[in-house]
């Protein structure tokens, strides 16, 4: 395909020279960081304008997904509620409105307030996005968060849910808030570098300005999680990095008592903390890498006792605690399972789930006495279910599932599971979706991934994902080592040295479902976002002549340059996921696999580039530097479009239908590569 409607803009070459470990690094865009710069903001404006020309033949077809995207949503719909006490919660949304309200009511059958209508607070803003969102314990008030800018920085409102009154003066820079009791609350805020580092405590009544510092964070590689215990006796901080964990707690009842820590941090040694009666129950990776779950009495937490032990096969992700049962969620073979058992760990036994290939988890579970575990059930097929199950019973009832108005039927359509061999002889899991009979004839084929954190990439349903299913695509999923779907290990051998392990799983997915059929490199397209940016632009440099187009959302693509800037938000938390390239033998790996400094002149597939002008987490240069770069190394006239988000941050726009119009476009430019017009 041809595309040559426009000039496409120019940036000029500024080259600067970064001196590292006897390499000549030079970065000819270095200019595109300083967002201040109205040169830039116009570079930006131009890439803009320079996409939606070139995709302007594209519009009705756009406009088509769009179209089919929304006709699959209840615009008028309400969310299961959710039991806390005498009320229930839920959140409701109406008939052409971008945002949900926030409702409640008392009981099954009790009139609805509505707590807040995001509607409403988002007049006069391009972005709203709700944060912290928490009732105080006697249900009077409510502290809740409203980000405006797309940075995932919220403003802490105190809401007094009798009058509607707005109490005490907002707090600025929150990530997370907790109360304590109906009068005291905890918040945590971030620093420069994005990272919650500070811990306050703020009582009913005062100025935020007099809040009490009770904790600062002072290792740049550790932010603060706050949490309450489900069982309501105590708040827990959990300091964690990609390196280690450490959790402080404070009981509820005594909220201006001194938080105590469970165990002091230790490196590369990760424990997380739930409450029931007397005991703490600890899970932990020390001394089990998938980890183990022990117990310990509060007034000795010396004293542990191993409830389970840790398995080579199963990775234990969570634990949740209630009154009567202890719920644990593990990993095995790829897939969820939850396990049911006594407190004490004793009379385990497992839900049963009705396909072979699917994802669940813990849902909303407020109340600490129940019989009943609100769970989240989906597949690839599968729209997704909130289930409550019967602990008691071991009964299973579906209390809403995903209304699909435009029409759905799930019979029309097959999952598998597939397995690619990586270059080591690894076998790498894929889950692919696709119509029932559609022919191996190398047909269009969408391969997406992420591959880092150890995020693992669930096989959920995806309603948009049907305009491309029913135009005859393949969806297929690359659970790439780096996530843990595979356990710990799968993790361990996708980050720092053994980073490129990442992209040769991902290359190795991309060719299995070439020889089998699926697809051919003329019918391929690949998407990530983020991270999963740098895995397909990364990917894409190695592999050009394997893909069609690409879709790079928010990437990740400067990573060398990126991470030698240790005044940038989040770089040194990250140099434990990707390492520090002041040290020679993690740059070196770095180095092997970074986008941008391994751009070489040659063909490349279609490729369109995302970013957000107030992204905290990939800055809107990474994927602009990228593009220019790309540009003057091009040598074919394949489309590379480059689309800023000028008024969002890292998840684009906030407003549900908004968010649909990125999808319709970004689909639309999929099929346009593909050569698909309709």
């Amino acid at each position: 395909m041809t595309v040559k409607p426009a000039t496409p803009p120019h940036a000029e070459m500024r080259p600067i020279t970064i001196h590292l470990h006897g390499d000549e690094i030079v970065d000819p865009f270095a200019w595109l960081e300083n967002r201040d710069d109205p040169a830039v903001i116009a570079y930006l404006e131009a890439e803009n304008a320079y996409a939606e020309t070139v995709m302007a033949p594209a519009a009705t077809l756009r406009s088509q997904l769009y179209a089919e995207m929304r006709g699959r949503i209840k615009e008028d719909d309400r969310s299961a509620p959710v039991p806390r006490g005498r009320y229930r919660y839920y959140t409701r949304t109406e008939t052409g409105a971008e945002y949900p309200l926030m409702c409640r009511a008392e009981g099954d059958d009790g009139t609805e307030e509505v707590l807040l209508d995001l509607n409403a607070l988002a007049v006069g803003h391009s972005f709203c996005r709700l944060g912290p969102y928490e009732p105080s314990p006697d249900q009077q008030r409510l502290a809740y968060g409203l980000d405006t800018t797309g940075a995932i920085i919220f403003t802490l409102y105190i809401k007094d849910l009798t009058t509607g009154a707005l109490l005490d003066a907002p707090i600025e820079q929150v990530d997370e808030a907790q109360w304590a009791d109906d009068q005291t609350l905890f918040y945590t805020v971030y620093d420069a570098a994005h990272r919650p580092y500070r811990l306050y405590r703020h009582i009913l009544g005062t100025s935020p300005a007099e809040d009490v510092l009770v904790y600062e964070e002072t290792d740049e590689r550790f932010n603060l999680s706050l949490r309450r215990a489900r069982s309501g006796a105590y708040l827990f901080l959990t300091c964690y990095s990609h390196g280690g964990t450490e959790v402080r707690y404070l009981p509820t009842a005594t909220p201006l008592a001194e938080w105590r820590v469970v165990y002091p941090r230790r490196p590369k040694i990760d424990y997380f903390v739930d409450h029931h009666g007397e005991q703490f129950f600890i899970l932990t990776n020390d001394g089990a890498e998938n980890f183990r779950l022990l117990s310990a009495p509060v007034r000795d937490l010396t004293a542990t006792r191993e409830v389970l032990p840790g398995r080579s096969d199963t990775l234990i992700d969570s634990i949740d605690c209630f009154a009567d049962y202890l719920v644990v969620s593990e990993r095995r073979a790829g897939l969820r399972q939850i396990r049911i058992s006594e407190p004490d760990g004793s009379n385990p036994r497992y839900i049963d789930f009705p396909e072979p290939v699917y994802t669940c988890s813990v849902g909303a579970n407020e109340e600490f006495v129940t019989d009943r575990l609100r769970l989240n059930y989906s597949s690839l097929v599968t729209p997704t279910s909130v289930v409550e199950y019967d602990m008691k019973q071991e009964s299973w009832h579906v209390l809403k599932q995903e209304e699909i108005p435009s029409g759905y039927d799930p019979t029309a359509y097959v999952s598998e599971r597939l397995t690619a061999t990586a270059p080591d002889g690894t076998a790498v899991p894929i889950s692919i979706v696709y119509r029932r009979g559609r022919p191996r004839n190398g047909g269009p084929c969408l391969l997406v991934g992420y591959g880092a954190y150890g995020y693992s990439y669930d096989p959920v349903f995806d309603s948009k994902r049907l305009s491309l299913l029913d135009r005859g695509f393949a969806v297929a999923i690359a659970h790439v080592r780096g996530g843990q779907e595979l356990g710990r290990q799968w993790y361990e051998q996708g980050r720092m040295a053994h980073k490129p392990n990442t992209f040769s799983d991902f290359i190795a997915c991309a060719e299995h479902l070439i020889a089998e059929g699926y697809t051919s490199p003329q019918q391929l397209a690949i998407n990530g976002r983020s991270a999963g940016g740098l895995l397909v632009t990364a990917v894409v440099t190695m592999r050009p002549d394997l893909f069609q187009a690409v879709v790079a959302g928010v990437p990740f693509t400067n990573v060398v340059i990126a991470m030698l800037k240790d005044d940038l938000p989040l770089t040194v938390t990250e140099w434990e996921q990707w390492g520090n390239p002041a040290i020679e033998a993690e740059y070196r790996v770095m180095r092997s696999y970074d986008p941008y400094l391994n751009l070489k002149p040659g063909p490349y597939p279609h490729i369109l580039a995302t970013a957000g002008l107030y992204d905290l987490q990939v800055p809107y240069w990474d994927p602009a530097k990228w593009v220019a770069k790309l540009r003057a190394l091009k040598t074919n006239d394949t489309m590379l479009l480059l689309r800023t988000n000028l008024q969002a941050g890292h998840g684009g726009h906030s407003g549900r239908f908004a968010r649909l119009e990125e999808f319709a476009w970004e689909y639309a430019f999929i099929l346009t590569a593909l050569g698909i017009t309709s």
